[in-house]
């Protein structure tokens, strides 16, 4: 049994290591500055802890601020992390079979952990629930450590990490290229990338995550129709 666990944390630990690079930055960087804005270093502990959604806890930084608006707040929060919706479904054959590990792997899903549970090849003999369990709980670990750090830092000595925010855009650009050098048919980025750049045209950079996702969503349910009617025909 112990086998099973340490092979699964190991897989999953060198699948981690870029992750654990930019957020310790990043992390280190949002604790930082909600020291900066009056909190202490208890606020990133358990703000990373429970909510683990960075975009969004930068921004409850200014709700924290600002008047008590609990219905703003919830629809802020839908919009910026929208996304995650569609990272759902597509993890719903992913994350079945998990058992007792799916509530977590649901909660602790960001960006990086969709990436790697989605693209990831898991060595032979790991399970594949244990290994995507710990990539969820290292990702989790290292935003938590990291915004932690930041905050307790932030309360000694200040630091100026103007640009230091790159760093996730950077990884995630990364992230990108390594699932895309992965795939034989690149029709699934092409869709991707025009979908984003329209939307992105058409609403701005404030408001095009959304649509874009939608539209996503539709040009490759299109897609499936039509390659399923391509099979069906004789």
């Amino acid at each position: 049994m112990q086998k099973k666990y340490r092979s699964a944390f190991l897989a999953a630990f060198l699948h981690t290591i870029p992750i654990m690079t930019g957020f310790l930055f990043l992390g280190t960087a949002y604790g930082i500055y909600m020291n900066a804005s009056g909190f202490s270093p208890l606020y990133p502990l358990f703000m990373s802890l429970f909510i683990f959604a960075g975009s969004m806890e930068f921004v409850a930084v200014n709700l924290l601020m600002g008047g008590f608006d609990p219905i703003d707040a919830f629809l802020l929060t839908l919009l910026v992390n929208a996304r995650h919706l569609f990272y759902g479904i597509s993890m719903l054959d992913k994350y079945s079979g998990t058992g007792k590990l799916k509530p977590y792997l649901i909660f602790g899903m960001c960006d990086e952990s969709f990436s790697i549970n989605l693209t990831a090849d898991v060595p032979d003999g790991v399970d594949k629930g244990l290994f995507m369990f710990f990539v969820t709980l290292l990702n989790h670990f290292y935003w938590v450590f990291g915004a932690t750090l930041g905050g307790i830092i932030g309360s000694v000595i200040s630091l100026n990490l103007e640009g230091l925010e790159f760093v996730m855009t950077a990884l995630l650009y990364v992230l990108f290229l390594e699932q895309l050098l992965k795939e034989k048919d690149y029709q699934s980025a092409l869709i991707g990338i025009v979908c984003t750049v329209l939307c992105l045209a058409v609403f701005g950079s404030d408001g095009f995550i959304v649509p874009s996702m939608i539209l996503i969503l539709l040009c490759m349910a299109v897609r499936m129709f039509l390659k399923r009617g391509e099979q069906e025909c004789p």
